[in-house]
C-alpha cells in the first residue's frame, strides 16, 4: 500500500467541508465555578455579598461572559492587594529567657539531671 504523500491523500482525517466548532462565549454558573475552582455554594455566598461577577439572563438561563469573569478576577485581585496593604505587619515575637537555669527548673520539678 502506498503512502499518503505519494497517492496525494491527506494524512489528517478532518473533512474541510465539516463545520468548525463554534467557540463558547459565555459560561453557566456551574461552568464558571469549575473554571475558577470554587464550589457553587461559595459562588452563591459571594453573590449574597455582592462580590460575584456580572450575570446576564438569557431566557431562564443565567450566563457569565468571559469578559465578566476576567473583570471579576481583576477586581478580586485588586481587593486582595488593598486588603493586604491595609493590614499592619504582625508584631515581632520576642523570646524571654528563662529566669532560672533549666537544670534548676528540672530539679524543682523532681526530674533527675
Amino acid at each position: 500500500m502506498a503512502r499518503g504523500e505519494i497517492t496525494g491523500k491527506k494524512l489528517s482525517g478532518a473533512d474541510p467541508r465539516e463545520p468548525q466548532p463554534v467557540p463558547t462565549l459565555a459560561m453557566s454558573i456551574p461552568q464558571f465555578c469549575t473554571a475558577h475552582n470554587i464550589s457553587e455554594g461559595f459562588y452563591y455566598k459571594l453573590k449574597k455579598q455582592k462580590l460575584n461577577p456580572r450575570e446576564m439572563k438569557v431566557g431562564a438561563r443565567t450566563l457569565i461572559t468571559f469578559e465578566a469573569a476576567a473583570d471579576w478576577r481583576t477586581e478580586r485581585e485588586a481587593a486582595r492587594a488593598v486588603q493586604h496593604k491595609a493590614q499592619p505587619p504582625p508584631p515581632a515575637k520576642t523570646v524571654t529567657p528563662p529566669t532560672k537555669p533549666i537544670a534548676e527548673v528540672r530539679r524543682s520539678r523532681g526530674h533527675p539531671t
